[in-house]
């Protein structure tokens, strides 16, 4: 079953997205991250290009030729999913497609609207069974 996480209060889900990005792939995970929409994919995109600062995020679009071997993936479309490890939900609703993943990461701003929206979600992994752990955005535990 899909283990799910929330990570609240988080400034800069770029930055946000681009810290847990260099955490998995330096570990040899793959990421999934789920936008919603084509410009909110390429603003990431082209965030990732210069940060971290330090380093190089490979990324791409799912249906990108070098998809299969690239290890991070942003995209708003659900039909070419190239893997199963990490999903990185970055739309407001839960994707629909999160179930396949082995573990899905939320990212919960600090706007009213992203927490009210992220507790709808909350909601309907825990309605479903869903292991939920929830940490703040320097990744410390949450009760």
């Amino acid at each position: 079953m899909t283990r799910v996480e929330f990570f609240f209060n988080v400034e800069n889900k770029s930055l946000q997205v681009a810290a847990l990005g260099s955490r998995a792939v330096g570990k040899g995970r793959r990421l999934m991250v789920y936008t919603a929409s084509q410009q909110a994919a390429e603003q990431l995109g082209n965030f990732l290009w210069s940060n971290p600062p330090i380093g190089f995020l490979p990324h791409c679009h799912a249906t990108h030729p070098r998809a299969a071997e690239t290890p991070l993936i942003i995209d708003w479309r659900s039909e070419a999913l190239p893997h199963d490890d990490i999903l990185i939900n970055l739309h407001s609703q839960h994707p629909p497609f999160f179930s396949r993943f082995r573990r899905l990461i939320e990212i919960v701003g600090l706007d009213e609207a992203d927490k009210a929206a992220a507790r709808e979600r909350f909601r309907f992994y825990r309605d479903r069974g869903y292991e939920l752990r929830t940490f703040d955005a320097n990744g410390a535990a949450l009760p």
